[in-house]
């Protein structure tokens, strides 16, 4: 499958560059988006040495397109379709996460939802202080469910349950003192420091950085992967009930989601 318009390939000779270019949507990740970029991973270049994720726009990535969730919702297999979607999104994030080589990521503006999987798979972040980091999933009725394990591994348990749970943004200075920024540059400087990034990582020797990519994959909990697994017939699973239904709803009306029609009258927990 050949890169569709809403991705743009650009080859610097052992450099591969992957632009998210469909900034009218804020980059929103389409099912067939998702598809081309996973395509474009597992056919690298043998040659590269690194590979970066940037995007067009004021927004980086806004997470999944949730207009072509809702869609899905009216089709009679959509349980089938979300866990599928679900398996398509968890294999972009691993293979991106497991390159046998560097990757680093360029983050110029707002990271939401499965646009933070995107950003949390690479080995170096670099961002601008127009950057903000959310997930807010559980307000559309979802989970983050395949973001989590890649989240608590790069920044820790504690600092991940306070973003998975309040669904609130971070900007830039915190996204730095948390770790989801690695380098934090006025949006001005953005292109040169990605310059530099980039000469510093292949002034190493091949080989070398090779090795050492080696080393920090073979560090990465096993956990991850089962956690993963089990993500993905969870994401599917609860993109299918009411709330995530009427989360979308919500969303796509512009207005506040009423969960107390769906709650359950049977559940009795809290009361006397």
């Amino acid at each position: 499958m050949e890169p569709n318009a809403a991705l743009e390939i650009v080859r610097r000779g052992d450099v591969v560059q992957i632009v998210l270019n469909r900034s009218d949507k804020r980059n929103a990740l389409t099912r067939s988006m998702l598809e081309s970029l996973l395509n474009v991973l597992q056919n690298l270049p043998a040659t590269t040495r690194l590979l970066v994720l940037a995007a067009q726009g004021s927004v980086f990535c806004a997470g999944m397109d949730l207009q072509e969730m809702a869609a899905t919702a009216e089709l009679p297999d959509a349980a089938n379709i979300w866990k599928s979607d679900a398996r398509l999104y968890r294999e972009v994030v691993q293979t991106l996460f497991l390159l046998p080589f560097p990757s680093l990521c360029v983050v110029q503006g707002p990271v939401l939802a499965g646009g933070v999987g995107l950003v949390l798979a690479c080995d170096l972040v670099l961002g601008s202080t127009a950057a903000s980091f959310a997930l807010p999933e559980p307000k559309r009725g979802i989970t983050a469910s395949i973001v989590l394990p890649l989240l608590k591994y790069r920044i820790g348990a504690g600092p991940a349950g306070f973003l998975l749970l309040s669904g609130q943004a971070v900007n830039s200075e915190d996204s730095t003192r948390l770790g989801l920024i690695h380098r934090l540059v006025l949006s001005e400087q953005l292109a040169s420091s990605q310059a530099e990034l980039e000469s510093s990582v292949r002034s190493g020797a091949p080989r070398a950085v090779q090795e050492t990519k080696r080393q920090l994959l073979a560090a990465i909990p096993d956990e991850i992967r089962r956690e993963w697994d089990l993500a993905v017939t969870l994401s599917g699973e609860i993109r299918g009930l009411p709330e995530a239904r009427e989360g979308l709803q919500a969303f796509l009306e512009h207005r506040v989601p009423n969960w107390i029609s769906m709650a359950d009258p049977s559940n009795e927990h809290g009361k006397s």
